[in-house]
């Protein structure tokens, strides 16, 4: 009797011993499964971000004006070409690889600085060409009348670039695209004298100086990646100029480590959309230009500006002292946007007193 009784105890410690490490094998296996099930999503997120970083390409814009003029059965106008330009660039940044990520709120976007940087410089630009089309370039003189689809689509366009819902940026962007697509439509319709396009040297000036304020702020917040003692020339030439608060003579401008690679990629998207405006601009406003002997100097400029969309090896945007071993990328940048800017400034004195 004290045999079973034995042997049965001895059965049960047996079983209960053999039972804990199954226990712990399947804990092991529960975390085993836990840690690839979350490695393939980070391994997912990082491919995502790689093909959603990737910037569109340049779009030869004239040959797709050609098309979709074609496609209404109708014949290209002056200003068609800029507009479709105007469109185009809109919703490109709708459709592109990973859509419109600067209002992203779920993983994996929401992550990614990068893209929505370079989201923002291609929607000031569109922003300053449909100003530019609503307050200059439809209209005649100061006195006119404002085109009705362009006084609608520009708010559109300024609306907060980075709204997720009620409403959503994309929705109101797709508002604004729809009206430049009625303008367009009118503008090649020879029997609606209503949408007009005004290629003249004046008009052109205009929108150039509003790039060129664009372009010379971007240069500034490029060099300053680096860190840069500078002086105060904010009242210089102007000996009776005032300003509200006073300023030091010297002053430390850097901009934040942290912050380099978003001003890079902003200017990089800043140059991706003016490109496909200046090939376009080259096309509508070209017998003003040839009558200034500027066209070489807008070709200058798009030159300048394509040396700007060249591949980035680096895996990181690097941000060495200038001259230090290490490149410093956003110096390189500024170096394409400020030659290209000095290239506006003479172009717009050309078109003034050419």
């Amino acid at each position: 009797m004290l045999k079973i009784r034995f042997k049965r105890f001895w059965n049960g410690l047996t079983q209960k011993s053999s039972s804990v490490p199954d226990a712990k094998g399947s804990g092991a296996n529960r975390k085993y499964w836990l840690s690839a099930a979350l490695s393939c999503v980070v391994v997912l997120w990082a491919g995502l971000g790689l093909y959603w970083s990737n910037s569109p390409a340049v779009a030869d814009v004239v040959s797709l004006a050609e098309q979709s003029a074609k496609a209404q059965g109708q014949q290209i106008v002056v200003g068609y070409t800029t507009a479709y330009t105007l469109r185009h660039l809109a919703d490109t940044l709708l459709t592109k690889s990973g859509g419109y990520l600067s209002n992203d709120v779920t993983p994996p976007s929401i992550f990614f600085d990068n893209m929505p940087s370079w989201e923002f410089g291609g929607v000031i630009q569109v922003r300053d060409l449909s100003r530019a089309f609503r307050k200059d370039l439809s209209r005649s003189q100061s006195q006119s009348t404002e085109d009705p689809d362009l006084a609608e689509a520009e708010p559109l366009f300024n609306f907060n670039n980075d709204s997720w819902v009620l409403p959503s940026t994309e929705g109101e962007y797709r508002n604004a695209i729809g009206h430049i697509d009625s303008y367009m439509s009118r503008l090649v319709d020879p029997a609606n004298g209503q949408a007009q396009f005004y290629a003249r040297a004046d008009n052109l000036s205009n929108w150039l100086r509003d790039v060129e304020t664009r372009l010379g702020s971007l240069s500034q917040r490029l060099s300053a990646s680096v860190g840069q003692q500078r002086y105060n020339t904010d009242m210089a030439g102007e000996a009776s100029a005032e300003q509200s608060t006073p300023t030091d003579n010297q002053s430390q401008i850097k901009t934040p480590r942290l912050l380099v690679d978003n001003v890079f990629y902003e200017a990089r998207g800043t140059s991706w959309a003016l490109i496909h405006m200046m090939r376009a601009v080259e096309v509508d406003f070209g017998p003003v230009l040839e009558d200034k002997n500027a066209l070489v100097s807008l070709q200058q400029i798009i030159r300048e500006l394509e040396a700007t969309q060249e591949t980035v090896w680096s895996p990181v945007i690097l941000n060495s002292s200038g001259f230090g071993i290490i490149p410093s990328h956003s110096l390189v940048m500024a170096n394409y946007i400020s030659r290209a800017n000095a290239a506006i400034i003479d172009l717009r004195e050309l078109l003034q007193n050419g």
